[in-house]
């Protein structure tokens, strides 16, 4: 505790004293504000104002050292406590903490996420508003957050191999906008109880494997909760469990620090020179920050008094991080007890303030719309005095309401509008609700999927051109000339997964084309689905165009937590400030074996709304597809056909060019009796179904619906059903899951049972996994003969 050399910036010059003591003091005056804020945001929250808080309280200290060394290129990656780093360094103000506190949905008040996350989630943003990325590689950047423990560990892989790419690619080295010659660190920090989530291993496993630039920061307070760490991690210590991983002058692997969380001199030191090192060398490490403190539980839902000892509770008081910072001061004369007092006096009254004046920004606007819902419902004219006497109670109650939420005033006027429903009187207060509905859908529930400029909806169509002497090639050999193409025109778009580098994919994709443009651009990746997704996410939050493979799609389950509760949610929960144009390639269906030939569509579609989702029947189509999505800011998810690799296919002359628009069925067989509906490997087996009821007089029209997210979006396949008054629908997916997405699609969305002559169907495959074989696959999912037979009972009906 007696180093004095406290240094603010990585050039290595000694700062001079009256330098050195204000930094100091600054960055107490910034602990003491950050304490402050957890707080008030716990009284916020216990008197009614917030539903929920969790702070970073007794992380301070150790927070104003590490931001000390976060500079312009730099990712955070971290979560929920990391409050003290986000105002030291600049990504956060602390009046967007309180507005964000109370979930105001004024983007101007609440620029984290307007009001869609809880407390302490930060974002910046990476791309403007026409979707064009900033100049992110000078600025300071966040990744938004998220709730889930170890959920930001996937993402700080990528973002943090971002850097090697940008350092390593010849290609890369123009674009100055992303990165300084690959020099940015990816700062991630974790809670000590979340390392014992499989995330955390996998990503450091991963990091020492890659040697990327991840600086990872564990804020060890001895709990995860109320479970002490003696039960959470082998030998009580992450930093010394992770020992085998230490990296040595002749391996691979990461580098361990340990220090104390109320050490501000030791942090600091500690931090200027292995950060730098992690710059200079793009050698990971983790800092295992210990004894730090917790003064106010985990969280504002209970306690920390239930669970801990007098004894710990007496120790954490004596070891709080700003009380022994405070000490080191004093005692090392860098200012006397004056000055502090009237420094922690100033911070405390400015806090005060920036919650005054987001509390203000937020409830003003809701007292107003009270008001004018109250004045409305006081003055609706009616005929007798009961209605007018519960009308007047109505707005009274509403009056009452103090602190009113948007939901009380929708549900006055919907009572009042009960009141007098049949009355003319009730148009005005019926118009003005809708109003509010509609102001206030734009402030809840926009953005899952962008709609600007860069949206995959507005990239137009381009159809593949054919010569007269276009060449018949297996499928796999479309999209291997397809991705050779695609490589020498965009140098932005990396590709990677399991057997994707040396030996092209399983399928031969990427056959030769490692050995052609470098294997900084196609790589190999270990078996760890979850760390590929998180590589391909912060690689596009980077600016890259990555293609991360998962093999199989029933190893999607393995990297769908990244998925769906990061890339599927961030353009929704930063209200369009950031993007991630990820595009996952995978491939599935019939492969007749229990786990190489799933169809879980059902799980995937209903967990990754915010992404979209092709089921392109073709490499071709599919080589459109990602055209398409190559064009746009959205993510996707592309399945491939795993029996379509070695179908001859004719072999587009603009491959690079021509594009497959998204939400559009393409009719692939016209016919006036029964419309069919799928895509995928199914179709083959439908149109051999259909020309087989063709013999017996029955007509199909068969839709490939090409992608499912979106699905239909000018309402094609009710066309088709308004003529044939008959509709089935088919997929590989078990009973109730792809089958009745689409079914419901039709049938309720586009009102399509107003057209039915006979009841509609699903064929789908068995609820069990496929069993083994020719003849598992032909009893475990859809086959010719059971779409014939239940074609022929709607026939008869």
């Amino acid at each position: 505790m007696e180093n004095l050399a406290v240094h603010t910036d990585a050039n290595n010059d000694m700062l001079s004293y009256e330098d050195f003591r204000t930094e100091v003091l600054n960055d107490y005056k910034r602990a003491i504000e950050s304490r402050e804020v957890s707080l008030l945001g716990r009284r916020e929250v216990l008197t009614g104002k917030a539903k929920f808080g969790i702070f970073g309280d007794g992380k301070e200290v150790a927070q104003v050292a590490m931001a000390k060394f976060f500079k312009p290129g730099d990712f955070r990656s971290g979560y929920y406590r990391d409050q003290t780093f986000a105002f030291a360094s600049g990504l956060a103000q602390v009046q967007d903490f309180f507005a964000q506190l109370y979930s105001d949905p004024n983007i101007e008040n609440e620029p984290l996420s307007a009001g869609r996350q809880m407390t302490g989630h930060f974002v910046t943003r990476n791309v403007d508003e026409q979707g064009n990325f900033v100049d992110i590689g000078h600025q300071k950047n966040t990744a938004s957050d998220m709730a889930p423990t170890a959920a930001q560990m996937p993402r700080s892989v990528g973002l943090a191999f971002a850097s090697k790419l940008f350092r390593n690619s010849a290609v890369l080295k123009p674009f100055t906008q992303f990165s300084t010659n690959g020099n940015e660190v990816c700062f991630c920090t974790i809670g000590d109880a979340s390392t014992s989530e499989g995330h955390f291993w996998e990503t450091i496993n991963a990091a020492g494997v890659l040697q990327v630039p991840l600086a990872i920061f564990v804020w060890d307070d001895g709990y995860g909760i109320s479970v002490p760490k003696q039960l959470q991690t082998t030998k009580g210590s992450i930093s010394a469990a992770l020992q085998g991983f230490q990296k040595k002058p002749d391996t691979n692997g990461i580098d361990i620090y340990k220090v104390k969380g109320w050490d501000y001199a030791g942090m600091c030191e500690v931090f200027e020179q292995a950060i730098q090192k992690i710059r200079d060398t793009h050698i990971p490490a983790i800092f295992h920050v210990d004894e730090l403190t917790q003064p106010q539980g985990h969280s504002t839902s209970g306690s920390h008094e239930r669970y801990k000892s007098p004894e710990r509770l007496e120790w954490e008081r004596e070891w709080d991080c700003i009380r022994k910072m405070r000490e080191w001061i004093v005692d090392n004369e860098i200012a006397v007890n004056s000055e502090l007092i009237e420094i922690e006096a100033n911070a405390k009254k400015y806090v005060r303030e920036c919650r005054n004046t987001a509390w203000s920004n937020y409830i003003t606007p809701l007292k107003e719309m009270a008001a004018n819902a109250i004045s409305l419902i006081k003055s609706t004219p009616v005929n007798d005095v009961e209605s007018h006497n519960d009308l007047q109670k109505i707005a009274h109650e509403l009056a009452g309401n103090k602190e009113p939420f948007r939901r009380d005033i929708l549900r006055a006027l919907s009572l009042a509008i009960s009141t007098v429903r049949h009355s003319s009187a009730a148009q005005e207060l019926i118009d003005h609700k809708a109003s509010l509905l509609e102001e206030n859908a734009r402030l809840y529930n926009t953005y899952l999927y962008d709609d600007g400029p860069k949206s995959a909806l507005r990239v137009p169509e381009v159809k593949a051109a054919f010569g007269s002497d276009a060449p018949f090639i297996n499928g796999y050999e479309v999209l291997n000339r397809y991705f050779d193409q695609l490589f020498k025109a965009n140098p932005l778009v990396v590709a990677f997964g399991e057997d994707v580098g040396t030996i092209g994919d399983v399928n031969q994709g990427f056959a030769g084309l490692q050995q052609k443009h470098g294997d900084n651009r196609i790589f190999d990746t270990g078996i760890r689905e979850l760390t590929i997704m998180g590589q391909g996410i912060g690689l596009a939050l980077r600016g890259l165009r990555p293609i991360a493979e998962i093999q199989y799609m029933d190893y999607m389950v393995y990297g769908l937590q990244p998925l769906t509760d990061d890339v599927a949610s961030l353009h929704f929960r930063t209200v369009g400030q950031q993007s991630c144009p990820l595009i996952v390639r995978t491939r599935g269906h019939r492969l007749e074996g229990i786990w190489h030939s799933g169809s879980p569509m059902g799980m995937l579609i209903n967990s990754l709304r915010g992404m979209h989702v092709c089921v392109p029947r073709s490499m071709v189509q599919a080589a459109g597809m990602y055209n398409t999505l190559l064009q746009s800011n959205d993510p996707a998810l592309v399945i491939e056909c795993l029996n379509g690799y070695r179908l001859k296919e004719k072999l587009p002359q603009n491959l690079v060019e021509f594009t497959v628009p998204l939400g559009i069925p393409e009719v692939l067989k016209e016919g006036d009796d029964i419309t069919i509906v799928s895509y995928g490997s199914v179709l083959r087996i439908i149109q051999d179904a259909a020309e087989r009821l063709e013999k017996q007089g029955i007509n199909c029209e068969i839709i490939d619906v090409q992608t499912l997210l979106p699905f239909d979006i000018h309402h094609s396949i009710l066309e088709s059903l308004k003529k044939t008054n008959r509709i089935v629908f088919v997929d590989e997916d078990v009973p109730g899951g792809a089958a009745a997405y689409m079914f419901n699609k039709v049938m309720e969305e586009q009102k399509g049972y107003k057209w039915l002559d006979v009841a509609p169907r699903t064929i789908t495959a068995k609820a069990h996994r496929p069993s083994y074989g020719s003849d598992g696959d032909y009893f475990s999912k859809p086959n010719a003969e059971e779409i014939f037979d239940v074609i022929m009972d709607m026939m008869k009906e």
